[in-house]
Order: structure tokens, then sequence, then C-alpha cells
């Protein structure tokens, strides 16, 4: 929602803040439409030819994640560390076979179920099951390392894959200035048909060409550039939270006691979501 506020704010400021200095703003909504027409037709195409439609709706639902900002809050990512946790000390104090039923039916597992928050974060529950999966069928004891580097590949790949939208939208936004400057030599072009008219005319033409850079400009540094910031910016903030089952399971798995395995959980995440440690002791209690 402050993106939404924030774009309201640019535009109100460009646009107001050229005619308090005495701009006529006439020429330039009069010329805004074309402009536009051919900068963001020109921006949508480019985009068709470099992507998929997969790609597409990426970034469509990139935008919505800009709008609605971070999808955990603090209270999750103590639920996160109490969800591991249980099925940790379930898989260490019963075994595989007591565990093995959560993890290969979550939407079924009564652990889950007092979790529903992840239910839609089909990336988050395929985390925690396949890497107690890989506990659970190993033959052997598993190195805590190479248990932590097959979990940190994971998350890579998941991040590098949800970044795609970001690139996509920051590759636009690179492009758009030139884009502006293509509506520009346009606008000359037709200008320089049109060279026969009065001064007037002709200043007209010209200032409607100028719309398009600035346009350009407009839409690449104040728009697009900040949105595909704003998205890295959640998806990164949402990583944090698979760091959280990374820690778990590795502590867990170095033989650490579970206070200091929740701890150790708790301090992956950064102080704007990081519960207190009163918190998550006492949501352990209750979650026994």
């Amino acid at each position: 929602m402050l993106s939404i506020v924030g774009l309201v704010v640019l535009i109100v400021m460009v646009f107001g803040g050229f005619a308090i200095t005495g701009g006529s703003l006439g020429p330039v909504l009069h010329a805004l439409p074309h402009e536009f027409l051919i900068i963001g037709g020109a921006a949508a195409g480019a985009t068709l030819v470099a992507t998929d439609i997969k790609g597409i709706k990426a970034m469509g639902a990139g935008l919505g994640r800009v709008v609605k900002g971070p999808k955990y809050k603090r209270a999750d990512y103590g639920a996160a560390i109490f969800l591991t946790a249980r099925l940790m000390r379930l898989f260490r104090s019963e075994g595989p076979t007591a565990v093995e039923p959560h993890i290969e039916d979550p939407k079924s597992s009564s652990i889950f179920a007092e979790y529903p928050q992840f239910a839609g974060d089909h990336f988050f529950v395929a985390l925690v099951t396949d890497s107690i999966r890989l506990l659970v069928v190993s033959t052997g004891t598993l190195s805590p390392q190479a248990v932590e580097d097959v979990i940190d590949s994971h998350i890579e790949t998941h991040h590098h894959a949800a970044l795609k939208p970001v690139e996509r939208l920051q590759t636009m936004s690179d492009a758009l200035p030139a884009l502006g400057i293509v509506a520009a030599v346009l606008g000359v072009i037709k200008t320089m048909g049109s060279i026969d008219q009065p001064p007037a005319v002709l200043g007209a033409m010209v200032g409607s060409a100028l719309v398009g850079t600035f346009l350009g400009v407009l839409l690449s540094y104040g728009i697009v550039g900040p949105l595909a910031a704003r998205l890295k910016a959640v998806i990164d903030e949402d990583g944090e939270i698979y760091l959280v089952v990374r820690r778990v399971i590795v502590a867990t798995l170095r033989g650490q006691p579970q206070p200091l395995v929740i701890e150790a959980a708790r301090t992956a995440i950064s102080p704007a979501h990081q519960p207190s440690f009163a918190e998550i002791f006492d949501g352990m209690r209750t979650a026994r």
C-alpha cells in the first residue's frame, strides 16, 4: 500500500512542481497519451520478446507482492521455529516411523494443521518435508555439513527463481530511457516534416517530442526501477523464514540441546521480525 502512496506523491510532485513553477500542463497532457503509447507499447513488445507467458505472469504476481508487502509477519517466524522444532524433536525422540506420516502427507498432518499460514507456501512445506525426508530415508549417519549444503542449495535455487521478475522489471527500467529517446526522435522527424509551419506550431511539436524523453526517464527512474527494487526487498525479506528452517534442522543434527537449537533459529531472523527470547520459549512450552 505504501508503494501506491509513493507513486501518487511522485506524480503530484513532478507535475504539480512543474505547474507551480509556471509550466503549462496543457501541452504535456496533450502529448502524454501518444508518447506513452509508443514507449509503453515498445516496452511491452520488448518484454514479450525477452520472456514467455510464465515470465509475464510472474511479473504480474510480483507487482501484486509489491502492493501487499512481505507475506510473513513477526508471529509467523516464531511459528516456523515451532513447526520445524516439533518435527525434529519427534524424529529424534520417537524415530523416523513417528515423523514419516507428517512429512509424507503434510495436508493430513496434525502438526502442520496447527500452522495454516504455511499451507499456501509450497516451497516452505517442501523445504521442511524434503529435508526431514532425507534424514528418514538415510541408512547411515548424515553429516550435518552435508545436509546444510543440500538445504542451502535448495534455498538458493528457489531464491534465484523468485528473483526472475525483478530482473525482468530492471531490464525494462534500463530500456525505458532509450525508448523515450526513440519516441522523441519520431517526434522530431514529424516536426521536420512540418518545417514550413509557423514558429509557434513548430515549438509545440518540439515540446511534444521532448515529452517522450521526459516520460521514458520518469517511468524508468521514478516508477519501474523503484518497483523492481521494492519487489527484491520483499522477496529477500520473505526468504528469511527459510533460513529459520535450515538453522533448526542443522543445529538439531549437530546434537545441540533444544534451547540452543531454538536460539540459533531465532537469531537468524532480522531485528524487524525477530521474536523475543521469552516469546519463543513460552510458545514452545505451549506447542509441546
